[in-house]
């Protein structure tokens, strides 16, 4: 086009276009003016970051704050500081930069200023949880502003792993007098971090009524070969394991620690106690195949949301009654190898909602595999028994139960006044190993959703049991008694 116009009107044209090219650059450029208005605030994400009770020498989750300038023009903050200074037990970061003191930090109109806050407690002398606080505050044109900053304290007592061998994991030991008996209350917390803490050959380890005890992610508990674990909880004050953060958040979140994890060689008891957001929360095996399988009592405990296994056995002897294991990633029960196994009024209930779960709640085998690869059938002192009596094995999975048996392994199981969930291949019907099995009705729990598996008043499990198999137990997991006369209820739970 411009080929066809004179020189004079070509220069004209050409002017033009850089006077209004000229005019958008300067335009661009030009910057707006800063809000001088000594009435503009900043509006906040939140007025206080509470931090619920940080163990003290581990620094706390990082939480976040968020400065908004809710105005058409760009605001100054001419100071953001934490108040406690380089003393304080709190640090942040604002526009990426760790410091206690930030000058002159303009927000664009309408954009808004992340700011990431942490806390690190020092150790003290107290018991009862404390309180840390501190603030940080705000300069915007002589309008001073702030955000509380508060964390409660915890003490504890603490195990500290360390790699130590190359053929074990990270591991501290309870105690380092050989065959000793430790016992741990509920005076204070107990904090396992980075690895196992471990019951060596010989010790003995009794754990109190009450006692908290807490583990970091890759951290768990190790009752080695020959040692011995008494976990002795009370139905009002029971012995919890559970993961190291204590946010609400986080307080039925699966998977944040690895396992309780018992070898053979000791007598090992757990009452009244709950273990929860594990990888597995209870793994017993024997260190060497076949021999005498070892033994474990587990007695009104409540497994949940475990990640992986609720109970993984090895070839072990396992008691158990008045027990739940519930919401697990994959199995609720899994027992291999052999074994001796016996379960009255338990519940095995297996709602998992954190993903697909494809195996059963409870899953046996009467074998183990060589180090060929190759399947060997357990027999003799190993053999493979277990016994459910007035349980529930039920769940979201049409199969709730599955048997691994091979030809050669002896192998016994007893299953009397039981509700499972079962496909029709199934041989719930067979009258050698399977007395008033209730198949597939649904067992009317409170709430699966919230881990309230104890019976709505319309439950298909009330009076469902028989009172011969009870043996001496006469009350459930909450203390109330079993019928007498009548029959009772199936599962953990008696439907008060």
């Amino acid at each position: 086009m411009l080929s066809l116009l004179s020189a004079p009107m070509k220069t004209r044209y050409l002017l033009l276009i850089f006077s209004i090219l000229y005019f958008f650059m300067q335009s661009s450029c030009k910057k707006d003016e800063l809000l001088t208005d000594s009435s503009a605030k900043l509006s906040f994400s939140e007025d206080t970051l509470l931090y619920d009770t940080v163990f003290v020498t581990i620094g706390s989750v990082t939480k976040n704050l968020r400065i908004y300038n809710t105005y058409d023009q760009p605001l100054k903050v001419s100071n953001i500081h934490l108040a406690g200074g380089p003393s304080s037990n709190f640090r942040m970061n604002v526009n990426g930069l760790p410091g206690y003191d930030f000058k002159d930090i303009e927000i664009r109109p309408g954009d808004s200023l992340w700011i990431f806050v942490e806390v690190t407690i020092d150790q003290n002398n107290q018991n009862l949880p404390f309180i840390i606080k501190d603030s940080i505050t705000f300069e915007t044109n002589g309008n001073l502003q702030d955000v509380k900053l508060v964390a409660w304290g915890q003490n504890a007592h603490f195990f500290v792993a360390k790699k130590v061998s190359q053929n074990l994991p990270p591991y501290v030991l309870i105690d380092t007098i050989d065959c000793s008996t430790t016992t741990w209350n509920d005076t204070l917390p107990y904090v396992i971090y980075g690895g196992y803490a471990v019951v060596d050959s010989c010790q003995t380890l009794i754990i109190k009524e009450g006692t908290q005890i807490h583990f970091s992610t890759t951290a768990g508990f190790w009752v080695y070969k020959g040692g011995t674990l008494k976990v002795q909880g009370t139905k009002d004050k029971p012995v919890v394991f559970q993961g190291l953060r204590r946010e609400p958040s986080l307080s039925e979140e699966p998977g944040q620690w690895d396992r309780i994890w018992i070898n053979d060689g000791g007598v090992n008891e757990i009452d009244y106690a709950i273990i929860k957001n594990s990888f597995i929360g209870i793994q017993a095996e024997t260190i060497s195949l076949p021999q005498m399988a070892e033994s474990l009592k587990i007695t009104n405990t409540f497994i949940r949301n475990i990640s992986g296994y609720g109970i993984l056995s090895f070839n072990f002897n396992i008691e158990g009654w008045n027990d739940v294991v519930a919401n697990c990633g994959k199995y609720a029960a899994f027992f291999a190898q052999g074994g001796d196994y016996k379960f009255t009024h338990c519940t095995f209930a297996n709602y998992w909602r954190n993903g697909q779960r494809n195996d059963p709640s409870v899953y046996m085998n009467n074998y183990y595999v060589d180090n060929n690869g190759t399947a060997q059938a357990v027999a003799g002192t190993s053999m493979s028994r277990a016994d459910f009596f007035n349980c529930i094995i039920y769940g979201n999975n049409d199969n709730e139960l599955e048997f691994d048996f091979i030809a050669g392994a002896d192998s016994v199981h007893q299953f009397k006044n039981v509700l499972v969930r079962a496909d029709n291949d199934h041989p719930t019907s067979d009258p050698l190993n399977f007395t008033n099995i209730y198949r597939n009705s649904n067992p009317g729990f409170i709430d699966p959703s919230k881990n309230d598996y104890q019976l709505d008043t319309l439950s298909f499990c009330i009076n469902k049991g028989d009172n011969a198999l009870n043996g001496t137990i006469t009350l459930d997991l909450k203390g109330n008694p079993r019928n007498q006369g009548l029959a009772p209820d199936l599962g953990a739970f008696e439907r008060e």
